[in-house]
């Protein structure tokens, strides 16, 4: 008799100690690790009509499908100096949003001959809305909202990129 009250006694107190436990469990939040930026190549913007630089800028290189897809999503701020080139193998016109991005940008749309050929500026952070191209390009700069009209960049103007290399 005495064994079976400790028993029950037992077992309410593991379900007691369950119950607290996942209580716990339920008001842990699990934070996302905050994406940083990688420099992975530099960019110059030049001038169309006279090949005056504009500004160099450093980058990160989104060419596998992965970070294509991913961009910039889940960062919370770039600096001015920064932004990301997106390189496709072929040339078509393109379309992103702004799905988990959360700073505004500017979408620079660059052919296969590295010229500008369009732009969506001023994109709103996580907005799913259609960005298109409107042009064929095999390139995508992503900068800070606002620095194509503060560059003064045009249509015409073009980019030179190299992506470094590591060797090991």
């Amino acid at each position: 008799m005495i064994f079976l009250n400790y028993t029950k006694i037992g077992i309410a107190v593991l379900l007691l100690i369950s119950l607290i436990s996942c209580k716990e469990s339920k008001r842990s939040t699990i934070k996302p690790a905050e994406v940083t930026f990688k420099k992975e190549g530099e960019l110059t913007l030049y001038k169309g009509k006279n090949d005056s630089l504009i500004k160099k800028l450093d980058i990160e290189i989104a060419k596998s499908e992965y970070d294509i897809q991913t961009g910039l999503m889940y960062r919370n701020s770039m600096k001015e100096n920064q932004g990301m080139l997106f390189v496709f193998e072929d040339i078509r016109e393109r379309s992103f949003y702004m799905k988990n991005t959360r700073i505004p940008l500017d979408l620079v749309f660059i052919d296969h001959n590295k010229t500008i050929v369009s732009f969506q500026e001023n994109a709103k952070p996580l907005d799913e809305t259609s960005l298109p191209s409107n042009a064929i390009a095999q390139f995508v700069l992503e900068i800070n909202a606002g620095l194509s009209e503060k560059w003064q960049l045009e249509v015409g103007d073009k980019i030179d990129y190299f992506e470094y290399k590591i060797v090991k």
